[in-house]
C-alpha cells in the first residue's frame, strides 16, 4: 500500500526541482541577453570608428545596426528579468516603447544607408580598405552562432516563444555578418567600389525588415504573437 505522505513528499520534491531548473534557465537567458548587449556595444564602437576611418559604408551601417540591437537587447533583458519574478503573457509599457524606438531606429538606418549609397555611387567614392570589416564580420559570425545556439537551447527547454524569438533575432544578426563578410572580402580581392555599396544596401534591407517586425510587435501586448520568425522582440 502506497504511503500518502511519501507521495506528497515526492511530488513536492519534483515541484521544487522543476522550479529550480526554470530559475537556472531564466538566469542563463538573462546572462545571454547581457552578453549580447555588451558585445553589440563593443562591435558598434569598433565598426563605426573604422567605417568612418576607412570610408566603408557597409561597415559603418553594420556598426550602427549594432547600436540599434543594443536598444532591442535592453528590452529583452528587461523582459527576462520580469520572467524571473513571475510568468508573463503580456509586454509591459517599457518593452513596447523599446520596440517602437528600435523599429524607428531601424527605419532611419535603412533610409540613411540608401541615401549614403546613392551619394557614394554618384561621387564614385571607394573605401580605403575593408580588412577591418572582414575581421569584425568573422568574429561576429562565431559570436552570434554560439549566442543563437544557447538562446535556442534555453528557449526550447523553457518552451518560451519570446526567448526563441530573440534567438531568431541573433540568427538575423549572423546573416547580417555574412553580408558584411562577403562585401568586405570581395572588395579587398577585386577593389570594385560598388561591392561595398551593394553590401550596405543588403544591410539596409535587413534594417527595414527588422524595423517593420519591431513595429508590428509593438502594436500588440501578447508575448506569444508572431514569434515563429520574429526578430528583436
Amino acid at each position: 500500500m502506497t504511503n500518502p505522505q511519501t507521495e506528497t513528499s515526492e511530488t513536492g520534491f519534483r515541484e521544487r526541482e522543476s522550479l529550480a531548473t526554470v530559475s537556472r534557465l531564466l538566469q542563463a537567458a538573462f546572462i545571454l541577453s547581457i552578453i549580447t548587449i555588451i558585445y553589440n556595444l563593443a562591435e558598434g564602437l569598433v565598426s563605426v570608428y573604422f567605417g568612418l576611418e576607412d570610408d566603408t559604408l557597409s561597415l559603418l551601417g553594420f556598426g550602427l545596426d549594432s547600436f540599434v540591437e543594443v536598444i532591442s537587447g535592453v528590452g529583452i533583458a528587461h523582459m527576462v528579468w520580469r520572467m524571473r519574478q513571475r510568468p508573463l503573457q503580456q509586454r509591459d509599457r517599457f518593452e513596447r516603447q523599446a520596440l517602437k524606438i528600435t523599429g524607428t531606429s531601424f527605419f532611419l538606418l535603412a533610409a540613411s544607408l540608401i541615401v549614403g549609397s546613392a551619394l557614394k555611387a554618384i561621387q564614385g567614392a571607394q573605401p580605403e580598405t575593408t580588412v577591418v570589416g572582414i575581421i569584425v564580420s568573422l568574429i561576429s559570425i562565431f559570436t552570434m552562432f554560439f549566442l543563437m545556439r544557447y538562446k535556442l537551447d534555453v528557449g526550447n527547454k523553457l518552451n518560451s516563444a519570446p526567448i526563441i524569438a530573440d534567438a531568431h533575432c541573433t540568427r538575423a544578426c549572423l546573416q547580417l555578418s555574412v553580408i558584411l563578410l562577403l562585401a568586405s572580402g570581395l572588395y579587398e580581392l577585386f577593389h570594385i567600389g560598388y561591392v561595398d555599396l551593394i553590401g550596405s544596401a543588403g544591410i539596409a534591407y535587413f534594417a527595414y525588415k527588422e524595423g517593420k517586425e519591431a513595429w508590428e510587435k509593438a502594436k500588440t501586448s501578447d508575448l506569444n504573437s508572431s514569434c515563429d520568425d520574429g526578430c528583436c522582440s
